[in-house]
């Protein structure tokens, strides 16, 4: 509060309507799981996408909300690129379902996936805030946030916003050791806002033949583990790379749900998140 204003102008207002409407909103949510890197290119979406629908194939009722403003990859990944939610009568956006969970993104308001989104920090923010409160989630154990790489306003604005009991961040990170040094910032990041970390995914850890379905290293591995143990969180799994990850994500087919290695692993690191989960 500034200036002359006594806490009872029309803008203080309309910010406690906000303020009330997203805490009804968070209320309904039990679990708030935050997917992030400092790393861009670690597989993020794809451990977003997975998670949510293993989450909800255990029964679970499961949201799935896409900030990555410039790169919404979700609505392909998830089989929704022609998906156009649509609003209710009371003007909340009814979000997009596939494979049992709740999706939103920013994708489904461009008219074509090609077109950019340039947007300054504020506007950001107040979309992001926008998808919590005006999105008709009802009723959620669990709400997964895919956001983009590195330690900027999206992520800030999630984890700002999600604070407090029941939320809690996933780290994804690669085998090689210049994604272990940005991922670590990601978890000196939370740590700086006091927000959990539930634990550190390493994906592309290993090969998966085709053929033979054997697990092969081809990058150094263990970096993930080595995180965890330097600051004292969960190691949740390795994700092995599978050619048919990246085919199932372009068809949006979420691979966690077929069978083989890979599908396991994905599976794997869902039961440890819930492991530490009231839900």
């Amino acid at each position: 509060m500034s200036g002359n204003c006594s806490g009872n102008c029309a803008g203080c207002a309309n910010k406690e309507k906000e303020e009330c409407a997203l805490n009804e909103c968070l209320g309904r949510i039990r679990q708030k799981l935050v997917v992030m890197s400092g790393k861009g290119g670690v597989g993020k979406s794809t451990v977003a996408a997975n998670l949510a629908c293993t989450l909800a194939r255990s029964g679970r009722k499961v949201g799935l909300l896409d900030v990555d403003v410039h790169g919404p990859s979700i609505p392909r990944m998830m089989g929704l690129s022609d998906a156009r939610p649509e609003a209710d009568e009371n003007g909340r956006i009814i979000p997009a379902e596939a494979c049992g969970v709740k999706v939103i993104s920013i994708g489904f308001m461009l008219d074509h996936a090609d077109d950019p989104v340039v947007w300054r920090g504020p506007v950001k923010i107040g979309v992001i805030k926008q998808l919590l409160t005006d999105v008709l989630w009802e009723d959620l154990d669990i709400l997964v946030v895919d956001c983009p790489p590195g330690t900027g306003d999206e992520p800030l604005t999630v984890c700002q916003t999600l604070a407090g009991t029941g939320s809690s961040a996933v780290i994804v990170t690669t085998p090689q050791q210049v994604s272990a040094e940005d991922v670590s910032k990601s978890i000196n990041f939370c740590n700086l806002l006091k927000f959990q970390v539930a634990g550190i995914i390493e994906n592309m850890s290993g090969f998966v033949c085709p053929k033979c379905g054997e697990v092969t290293e081809i990058f150094a591995s263990g970096a993930g583990e080595k995180l965890a143990e330097k600051y004292g969180v969960k190691f949740l799994g390795k994700l092995p790379v599978d050619p048919r990850i990246c085919a199932s994500g372009d068809a949006g087919s979420p691979f966690s749900l077929e069978n083989g290695p890979a599908a396991e692993a994905f599976r794997s690191a869902a039961a440890a998140v819930l492991e530490g989960m009231d839900c």
